[in-house]
C-alpha cells in the first residue's frame, strides 16, 4: 500500500484550495483556517459540510509541509431569537428570548447553558471523524474585551461602514437615520433591546434599555456586553485571528451577499485582506422524514450520520464530492451503493483492483487518504459487501460478536474497524432499511403454512442442497442445484424460492437464496427444515 502522500498531486479540490491559499497569502510560518457557527440549536449535517471542508484544506496544507491553525468559532454571544422545535421546556426557553445564547439555560439540565449543550454535542463527535479544531468561544472573547480595539475602530469608521453595507442594497433596504455598528446587552435585564445614546470618540459608550429602562455608560476596554453587528463582527475577527482561509455557504456567497460586504469591511476598515474562500452547496437527505433545519426541529446531525456510516465513509461522502456540488446523504437502499463506492475506492487505493490509469489511481488514492480519520492503516481493512454484511448480522440475530467470529481471514488488527461497520449495518437494518430487506430466521420446529407440493420441494431442498452445502464451490454451483430441485418437482423457480423463504424466514422473498443458504450454518438450516 502507498504511504501517506506528503507532496500530493494537484488533483483533489482540497489540494487545489491549499495551493491557492499559499499562492495568494504567500509563504507564512503558519496558516489559519477558520470555520464557525451560532449554537442556537442542534448543529446539523449541513453545518458539518463547512467544518469538514476546512479540515480537508487544512490537512492538504499540512501534507504540503505547512503549519496550520484550524480555529472553530462558537458564536455563542449571538442573540437567542427563536426556540427550536426539537427542544424540551419550550415555555421556559421562551423567557430567554433576546438574551445572549450563552445565558440561556440548558433545557436538558446537563450543561451550564443552552449554547454549551449544543457545543458539547459537536465537540464530542468531531474527534470520531478525525477533526480536532481549536475552539474559540465568542462570549468569552467579548466579555474579556478582546475586541475592544476592533469595536472602537468600527465606531471611528461607522460612516464608512454604513456606505459599505449599503453598497449592495436597493433604496428600500438602505440604512435609515442614526446607525451604530454595535449593540449592547442590557446589564440589568440581559436583553439586546437597547439603543446607543452616545460615544465620546474614545472608549465610553452610553446606552439605555427600551424594556427595563436601565441606562449607563460603559468603557469598551472593560465592558462585557458590547458587541459588533455580525456583518462587521465577521471581518473584524478575520483580522484579529489573521484568517487565511474560510469557506461559506452559497447564501453568503451570493452576489452582494454577506461575504462581499465582509471582504470590503475587512480591507477598507480593518486593513486585512479577506481570506481565500470557496462556496459550498447545500446537502439534502433521502430516506428519512423532515427537512434538515435546526429551526424546524427535524435535524440530522453528525451523530445521526455516524449511526449509518462509518467515520471513513462519512468523510468519503465529502472528500469525494466538490464543495460547490449539492448532494444527498441517503438512509434508504442507496446506503448499500455508497458503501460499494467506498469499498471500490479502497480496493483501488490498495492496488487490489486496478484503476483506469495512473492519473485515476492517484486521484482515487488521494480521496481515500483524505477519507481516513488519521494516518493510513497498516493493513487493508477487511471487506465484506455491505448488503451481505447486513444479511450476516440478521442471520446471527443481531449478535455482532458471533458475526465476526464466523468470518474467515479477518485479523485481530482489522476487527475494531470492522466492528464499527457491523454496528452501522445493524443500526441501518433495524432503523432505516425497508421492511422487505429485513428478516429473522425461524426457530427450529416452527413451520410455514405450505402446500403438500411445496413441503415436498422444501424437503428435497433440505436433502439435496442443504445436506450437501459444503460440496458447492460457489454460489453458482449452489444455485444450479436449487434450480435442479425445482425442475425435479416440475415447479417454477420463483415458486420454490417463495416456499424456501417462507420456510426459513416467513416471507415471500429474501436475500439471494444460494448465497443465503451458504451463509447459514448447515446444522442451523437442517434444524429449521427438519420439521418438513
Amino acid at each position: 500500500m502507498p504511504r501517506s502522500v506528503k507532496n500530493p498531486s494537484n488533483q483533489h479540490w482540497a489540494d487545489q484550495a491549499a495551493e491557492k491559499v499559499i499562492r495568494e497569502k504567500g509563504e507564512k510560518d503558519i496558516y489559519t483556517c477558520a470555520s464557525g457557527i451560532t449554537p442556537s440549536g442542534t448543529v446539523h449535517i449541513g453545518n458539518f459540510r463547512e467544518i469538514i471542508s476546512v479540515d480537508l484544506v487544512a490537512r492538504a496544507l499540512r501534507d504540503m509541509g505547512k503549519r496550520v491553525r484550524f480555529i472553530y468559532s462558537w458564536d455563542d454571544y449571538d442573540v437567542f431569537r427563536k426556540v427550536p422545535k426539537n427542544m424540551p421546556n419550550q415555555e421556559e426557553l421562551e423567557k430567554y428570548l433576546r438574551f445572549p445564547i450563552t445565558m440561556v439555560p440548558d433545557p436538558f439540565g446537563a450543561e451550564e447553558s443552552f449554547a454549551r449543550h449544543n457545543e458539547v454535542e459537536v465537540e464530542q463527535t468531531l474527534p470520531k471523524v478525525g477533526i480536532h479544531p481549536e475552539f474559540i468561544y465568542q462570549a468569552k472573547q467579548y466579555r474579556s474585551s478582546k475586541y475592544a480595539m476592533g469595536i472602537r475602530k468600527a465606531l471611528e469608521q461607522k460612516e464608512e461602514l454604513k456606505t459599505i453595507l449599503d453598497k449592495f442594497r436597493d433604496e428600500e433596504h438602505k440604512i435609515q437615520g442614526e446607525w451604530w455598528p454595535i449593540s449592547v446587552f442590557c446589564d440589568n435585564c440581559n436583553r439586546d433591546d437597547t439603543d446607543i445614546d452616545s460615544w465620546d470618540n474614545e472608549w465610553a459608550v452610553a446606552y439605555h434599555c427600551n424594556l427595563c429602562g436601565h441606562s449607563e455608560t460603559v468603557d469598551l476596554r472593560t465592558a462585557k456586553a458590547v458587541k459588533l453587528g455580525w456583518r462587521v463582527d465577521w471581518p473584524m475577527r478575520w483580522e484579529h485571528e489573521k484568517v487565511d482561509f474560510e469557506p461559506a455557504g452559497k447564501d453568503h456567497h451570493s452576489q452582494g451577499g454577506s461575504f462581499d460586504t465582509a471582504r470590503h469591511v475587512c480591507k477598507d476598515v480593518y486593513e486585512w485582506d479577506a481570506p481565500v474562500t470557496f462556496r459550498y452547496d447545500f446537502i439534502g437527505t433521502k430516506g428519512t422524514p423532515g427537512k434538515m433545519s435546526s429551526s424546524k426541529g427535524n435535524v440530522i446531525n453528525l451523530d445521526t450520520i455516524l449511526r449509518v456510516y462509518t467515520p471513513e465513509v462519512t468523510r468519503f461522502l465529502f472528500a469525494g464530492t466538490r464543495p460547490n456540488t449539492e448532494f444527498t446523504i441517503s438512509f434508504d437502499l442507496d446506503v448499500i451503493k455508497i458503501y460499494e463506492d467506498y469499498d471500490k475506492t479502497e480496493r483501488i487505493a490498495w492496488k487490489v483492483e486496478p484503476a483506469k490509469d495512473e492519473a485515476a489511481y492517484e486521484k482515487t488514492r488521494r480521496i481515500y487518504e483524505l477519507s481516513q480519520t488519521g494516518e493510513m492503516p497498516e493493513k487493508m481493512p477487511y471487506q465484506i459487501p455491505f448488503r451481505h454484511l447486513c444479511n450476516l448480522i440478521q442471520i446471527a440475530d443481531g449478535d455482532i460478536d458471533k458475526t465476526i467470529a464466523d468470518l474467515e481471514g479477518i485479523s485481530h488488527s482489522q476487527i475494531p474497524a470492522f466492528r464499527q461497520r457491523c454496528e452501522c449495518a445493524k443500526y441501518w437494518v433495524q432503523e432505516c432499511a425497508p421492511e422487505d430487506f429485513k428478516f429473522q430466521l425461524r426457530p427450529a420446529g416452527e413451520t410455514a403454512d405450505l402446500s403438500d407440493a411445496e413441503k415436498a420441494a422444501v424437503r428435497s431442498l433440505r436433502d439435496e442442497v442443504v445436506g450437501k452445502i459444503e460440496s458447492f464451490a460457489d454460489d453458482k454451483a449452489c444455485a444450479e442445484a436449487i434450480y435442479k430441485v425445482a425442475e425435479n418437482h416440475s415447479m417454477d423457480g420463483k415458486a420454490l424460492f417463495r416456499a424456501a423463504y417462507q420456510a426459513l424466514v416467513g416471507k415471500d422473498q429474501g436475500p439471494r437464496l444460494a448465497n443465503f443458504l451458504r451463509s447459514i450454518s448447515k446444522d442451523r438450516l437442517l434444524g429449521i427444515l427438519k420439521a418438513y
